[in-house]
């Protein structure tokens, strides 16, 4: 006879990680580390409107526990093929709805699944991730917000170092979230497949520990304001978050866990737990890197045209990408009306653009605010697809409603019918999408490299904490690539002419360390012509790779990456403002000879952070080498077997 409350448990594969349930009056998670708690007993519910509550008093009806060890093939990601096991706990409950959990060797997952029929209102989800002690963790702090709502949002967030308890009362946190817990453990919380669902943020709960899920209400009527009235803000919105038709799953809630920070750089969980493609033939979603136009503000020098939103500097741009292997440039915000997307600026010639791009062997990727696509995608999609333009960057969304996650999609599958790449800008963190539709090859939400232009942010700490966290969900487009150094005396903010903090070796770094499929050359032209010997490497770096290699790292202090492509690996290190020397041990490396291309930070970079060396060396599989950062540093190297 089975117990009125059974409690199940079940293991990693590798026998370290254990999760505990916990039925009875409240349905709990619980997660040990070789025995040692890391996630105290957590209640998880789905609150119905009308007081049903998934979760609250549920009776097991069945429960099935196996060990799933399989692969697939990724697409545009860091590595060509991911190795997917884990131990797998299912719990059907009576009511019709069941729970799924996951024990990886570096993560934890749950999501429900409900199998009733026809629509469904969610008043609330409760989520809980209890830890035995007050930990530090790196908090996201939503901030930013558009007409001074707390849901709108450009999901573009420092981290607050601090404890648990002292969590602002005031502010929710976005993810991924990092909590730094005992003997070196970091637990990042995630979350994955989020699909006409809204997205969940989290705040403290009442264990003063803990934390917990909190969502976007249901929007129900809009107007449209915002910064330059370029959002659709919800004016009223309902008591509940979510309407639904069943039968259906729910996202995953999952925490990925590290024993050591760098393993952080290879977790692929978000990829594991995303639903898989739905585009069956991929070959025309082409990564690459893309000259682009805003961030340098326009800043061309030494031609015979006023450089601007118009045809003469896009033509410029072309010749640029052509003769530096970038496949395509993109036409920011001014191309076109920003709300009427068929009508273009008279000093642009699209069709000529397309044209001479096309005979250059290089594509276009055009600008859109996120309303203006929502009310033309069905007319512009196809016609711009047409005209020859390969994708759209899509900005300006700034929420994480259910709405707004279901445009996501709707968006994605329409371009995909068109053969078009996405970007998207001004929105949420990625949860999987860019599996299930490979088309989507860029997503923002982080506090990028264009604050450079107006805000005096520690770049170069940020910078190396972004790895271990938000790169971990997914794409990231940071917009790498300034030309013009400062160290932190020397920075100002400015809009003509931007500059970065940290050397032009951390600059180039980031091509190596951050992920994303459709990569900006984000300054001018013009720099980098004049700088060939660092665009020579940059553009050297592919944007997706066949393996990759975590080599070291201490989130917030530095990080130090090593990726495949072919038979060429490029190895990225960069530091926040401490400078330290870093042993990279080359034993990723197969046998035999091999010729390093090495950019290194100059004796000088600390005060004159353009300052860096170029040396050409000959390693050997399993060498060590001892690599010198300078303050706010980097370096970088591509390493090629010699024949």
């Amino acid at each position: 006879m089975q117990p009125a409350n059974p409690q199940y448990q079940i293991q990693s594969p590798n026998g370290k990680i254990a999760l505990q349930v916990e039925t009875g009056e409240k349905l709990r998670w619980s997660v040990t580390r070789n025995g040692a708690p890391l996630i105290l007993p957590s209640p998880i519910a789905l609150q119905f409107q009308g007081g049903e509550t998934l979760g609250d008093h549920a009776r097991v009806k069945d429960a099935q526990t196996e060990t799933v060890d399989t692969q697939f093939q990724a697409i545009n990601f860091r590595r060509a093929r991911i190795n997917d096991r884990y131990t797998r706990l299912n719990l059907a409950f009576e009511g019709d709805f069941s729970v799924e959990f996951r024990v990886y060797d570096d993560a934890v997952a749950y999501r429900f699944w409900v199998g009733r029929e026809g629509e469904m209102v969610i008043q609330n989800e409760e989520a809980n991730f209890n830890f035995p002690a007050d930990h530090q963790a790196f908090i996201p702090y939503q901030w930013n917000y558009r007409d001074e709502q707390i849901w709108i949002t450009s999901f573009e967030s420092p981290y607050t170092e601090q404890r648990l308890s002292e969590f602002k009362p005031d502010s929710l946190s976005i993810l991924p979230m990092l909590v730094a817990a005992e003997e070196g453990v970091k637990v990042v919380i995630l979350e994955a497949d989020l699909e006409d669902y809204p997205g969940m943020y989290l705040d403290l709960n009442a264990t003063r520990q803990g934390l917990k899920g909190v969502y976007a209400p249901y929007p129900l009527e809009f107007y449209q304001g915002g910064f330059d009235m370029l959002n659709y803000i919800p004016s009223k919105r309902a008591d509940y978050i979510a309407r639904i038709n069943g039968p259906r799953a729910f996202p995953w809630r999952a925490i990925a866990i590290s024993e050591e920070d760098q393993q952080l750089l290879n977790n692929d969980i978000v990829q594991k737990l995303a639903s898989p493609p739905r585009i069956a033939d991929t070959s025309w979603i082409v990564p690459g890197q893309v000259s682009w136009d805003w961030w340098s503000d326009y800043n061309i020098s030494g031609v015979d045209f006023r450089a601007g939103m118009n045809t003469a500097t896009f033509k410029y741009h072309t010749d640029f990408a052509a003769a530096n292997r970038a496949k395509y440039i993109l036409l920011d915000w001014g191309w076109s009306e920003t709300f009427n997307l068929h009508k273009v600026n008279p000093e642009v010639d699209l069709e000529e653009i397309i044209a001479y791009a096309i005979s250059k062997g290089v594509g276009v990727i055009l600008w859109a605010a996120w309303h203006a696509v929502t009310q033309q995608m069905h007319e512009i999609f196809p016609k711009y697809a047409q005209m020859g333009i390969k994708g759209f960057k899509i900005d300006f969304i700034d929420r994480d409603d259910q709405i707004a996650v279901a445009s996501t999609y709707e968006i994605t599958k329409l371009a995909a019918e068109n053969h078009l790449m996405v970007d998207y800008h001004g929105v949420f963190k990625p949860t999987g999408l860019q599996r299930t539709y490979p088309n989507v090859v860029g997503y923002e939400g982080v506090y990028g490299a264009e604050n450079f232009k107006w805000a005096d942010m520690d770049a170069p700490r940020y910078a190396v904490t972004i790895p271990f966290t938000r790169n971990m969900a997914g794409p990231m487009d940071y917009t790498s690539g300034a030309m013009i150094n400062a160290t932190q005396a020397d920075f100002k903010p400015r809009n003509h002419a931007p500059m970065s903090k940290g050397t032009r070796c951390h600059q180039l770094a980031q091509y190596v360390v951050f992920e994303v499929p459709i990569q900006m050359l984000s300054d001018s032209p013009t720099l980098y012509m004049r700088e060939q010997e660092c665009t020579d490497f940059i553009t050297s770096v592919p944007t997706v790779f066949d393996e990759t290699v975590p080599l070291a790292g201490k989130v917030g202090e530095y990080v130090a990456v090593a990726r495949k492509k072919g038979e060429t690996w490029y190895v990225g290190a960069m530091t926040n403002w401490d400078a330290r020397e870093l042993t990279l041990d080359l034993s990723f490396l197969e046998p035999g000879r091999y010729r390093a291309v090495i950019f290194q930070d100059g004796v000088n970079a600390d005060r004159e952070a353009s300052d860096y060396k170029k040396v050409v060396v000959e390693v050997i599989a399993g060498e060590r080498l001892t690599v010198h950062l300078s303050n706010g540093g980097g370096w970088a190297a591509r390493i090629e077997p010699v024949r």
